[in-house]
């Protein structure tokens, strides 16, 4: 998927006025995700990414990652966007489920075994939720 296919289907979801918008709201929920996945994990979710959306998660990484829940993600991505967190659940689940739909199947399993199950709900997959 191209970059600007991916800004598309996110503003598409998420019922943004511009692909900028959705560009800042992706950028903020890939952050808080950086926070969350192993800096392995990280590098190799960067790397099927497309155009700038790679580097930046790369640039968000931590030397470990914390560990917090679903409620945490929603509050940090708040934070960074200048929302509520209800909100911010909205966004992370518009960014989140694009993600799904533009890295392998394996990949998307790598990032979710380092998640709690909750967080399976935030990439569009109920399937696996709680």
């Amino acid at each position: 998927m191209r970059y600007d296919e991916f800004l598309a289907r996110v503003r598409e979801r998420g019922e943004y006025a511009s692909q900028d918008e959705a560009a800042q709201v992706t950028e903020a929920v890939l952050s808080v995700l950086a926070e969350r996945i192993s800096p392995g994990e990280v590098d190799d979710l960067a790397s099927q990414l497309p155009g700038p959306l790679g580097p930046g998660l790369s640039e968000a990484k931590q030397p470990r990652p914390e560990r917090f829940g679903v409620e945490e993600f929603h509050r940090r991505v708040a934070e960074r966007i200048g929302s509520r967190p209800r909100t911010a659940q909205w966004d992370a689940g518009a960014v989140l489920t694009t993600v799904a739909d533009s890295v392998s199947g394996g990949e998307l399993n790598q990032v979710f075994s380092q998640l709690p199950s909750g967080y399976a709900a935030l990439f569009g997959r109920t399937d696996l939720a709680d």
